[in-house]
Order: structure tokens, then sequence, then C-alpha cells
């Protein structure tokens, strides 16, 4: 298969057919155009929509967010179940046995919950912070002796 080599040039405001016809001679052949403009301030670009982060819904006025009691939950059995040193696959497992789904109606699986980590990560201190956390881990405490 033929090597191929691509550049980017910025255009100079006299680009036309004559550059074409030169980049041409040297072998090069267009393969796109690329076109942009300035808008004025009136006709901003819309930011793209962000998914909302795991455990939170937005509240039905659209201004903000509340937690997702059910997703909540979700978060602190994977962490107390990764805690326990359970595999993946026995979060995935137990998660599914009690019914929860993903937020795409799908059973989890050992690739769904590892997904869930940099989540974990970001709201492990809240987690940890919460009365019911104190209980979860009393009661693991319990377990382990």
């Amino acid at each position: 298969m033929a090597k191929t080599e691509r550049i980017r040039q910025e255009t100079p405001a006299s680009f036309g057919p004559e550059e074409i016809a030169r980049q041409a001679e040297q072998g090069w052949k267009l393969v796109a155009v690329e076109w942009e403009r300035e808008l004025p301030e009136s006709e901003g670009v819309a930011p793209a929509p962000e998914e909302v982060p795991f455990g939170l819904q937005v509240v039905p006025d659209g201004g903000r967010l509340e937690p997702n009691s059910t997703e909540q939950e979700i978060l602190f059995l994977i962490m107390e179940l990764t805690i326990q040193d359970g595999p993946y696959s026995v979060i995935a497992e137990e998660l599914n046995h009690r019914g929860y789904r993903t937020r795409h109606g799908m059973k989890w699986t050992p690739i769904s919950v590892f997904q869930m980590l940099p989540r974990l990560i970001e709201v492990g201190p809240r987690i940890f912070a919460t009365q019911e956390w104190q209980q979860r881990r009393a009661r693991l405490a319990k377990l382990g002796t």
C-alpha cells in the first residue's frame, strides 16, 4: 500500500486557481477544504451539551442538578464492593441481582463497572463524608471481625 503525506496549509488571502495549480505541479492533490467565519456575538455558537454526571439528574426546571437517588445508591454499592476487593465481575453481578441497570437500561458488565471508576474517584470524598457511608462502614467492620 502506498504511503501518503498530508499537510495543512493556511491559505493566504490571494489563494486561488494559481495556488492549486502550483501545488498540483509538485504532486499534491486537493482533498479537503475547511471554511471558517466569525459570527456576530448575537449569533454565538451554543456549547455542546455535556452529559449529566452519574448520580445526578437535571431538575425539571432545567436550571440545576440534583441527586438521583437510584444512581447514588449504585455509586455507594460500587464503592462498598470495591473496598471489599470485589472483582468487577462480582460487582456487576450484584448490581444486576439487585435489579439495577445502567443509564441506558442495560445490565451491568465488568467493563461498565470499570468505566464508573473516574466518577467514583470524583465523588469519593463526598461519599465518605456522609452519615450513610459511616453506617455502611460500621457494618463492614462488623462483617470483617
